[in-house]
């Protein structure tokens, strides 16, 4: 889909001040034009965006969605003019990366830390996104980098590093303890509540695989949208649950959650940098993919 930036502009000043004759003004444009504009995009978003009122114009959900995007890509646009006119040196800036749960807990905790104490000037934005969700924000601009789990199904131009690997431990609440003491596999886990990723993340897609190799139907009881979701929800003794070692360790040390014995084997997965080859990185961004390269395994 090509639409024309404008559009966005338009569409941005109007829902900032509620108001097409403020918009106008503003971009010292007429009100027939910005109307225009305004049903050009409908029209190509194939939804309504406005709702018209006595004081002017209002968002629909649609319209509120849509701003959440705008506004995120005006505001990097703004930062980087700022940026640009401080000059390119690392005391200022501003860095937006997107991330997934685990790689939060894996990697990102720490390269924040290090990379903040050398260079506390600058600002870093986190996207808190799914796999997917991450990829498309590099698509679009509105992220820098992305640090996100495998597999990734990241294609050109998106380039991929592998970080580090971590392994996947099924657990489960206090209530089903019992069950630390058998060895279980993927046909077991259909007879005992199970709690997953939802069907639009990658996590959800790598498990899918494995069922399906074992000629079966992934159909978990729960669906969760982040892995400290199903950390919480092992917790409540709703469901087994499969959690990366570095988020599940301190639960199970604590003696919160237990870890089950599982005999299928469970592939190392790999928490990976991505940036979109068409975008030049900002130095401070160039810095930043420079502080978690560091942290790769050797």
């Amino acid at each position: 889909m090509l639409i024309n930036y404008d559009y966005y502009r338009v569409f941005y000043y109007a829902a900032k001040y509620g108001s097409l004759t403020r918009a106008a003004q503003v971009l010292m444009d007429n009100q027939s034009n910005i109307t225009r504009t305004i049903k050009n995009l409908e029209t190509e978003l194939g939804c309504t965006l406005f709702i018209r009122t006595n004081k002017g114009v209002s968002l629909t959900p649609d319209g509120e969605k849509l701003l959440g995007y705008v506004s995120a890509a005006f505001e990097h646009l703004r930062e980087g003019e700022q940026e640009f006119s401080k000059g390119h040196g690392l005391e200022s800036g501003t860095i937006t990366v997107s991330v997934s749960e685990t790689a939060l807990h894996g990697i990102v905790l720490k390269v924040l830390h290090n990379f903040h104490s050398k260079y506390p000037g600058i600002k870093i934005r986190i996207l808190n996104f799914s796999t997917p969700q991450a990829i498309s924000s590099l698509h679009s601009g509105i992220a820098d980098l992305a640090i996100v789990t495998s597999p990734t199904g990241a294609s050109k131009p998106l380039q991929e590093t592998r970080i580090n690997s971590f392994n996947e431990l099924l657990v489960c609440g206090p209530e089903f303890a019992d069950m630390k003491y058998k060895r279980l596999n993927f046909a077991d886990l259909q007879s005992y509540p199970f709690i997953c990723m939802g069907k639009d993340t990658k996590t959800y897609e790598f498990y899918n695989k494995l069922f399906v190799k074992e000629d079966l139907v992934l159909s978990p009881d729960m669906e969760a949208a982040t892995t400290d979701q199903i950390l919480i929800m092992v917790k409540n003794n709703l469901g087994l649950g499969f959690l990366p070692d570095m988020i599940a360790r301190p639960a199970i040390a604590s003696g919160e959650i237990i870890e089950l014995k599982f005999e299928d084997q469970i592939p190392k997965r790999y928490i990976c940098l991505l940036k979109n080859t068409e975008y030049s990185l900002s130095s401070a961004a160039r810095e930043f993919e420079k502080t978690v390269l560091a942290e790769r395994e050797k």
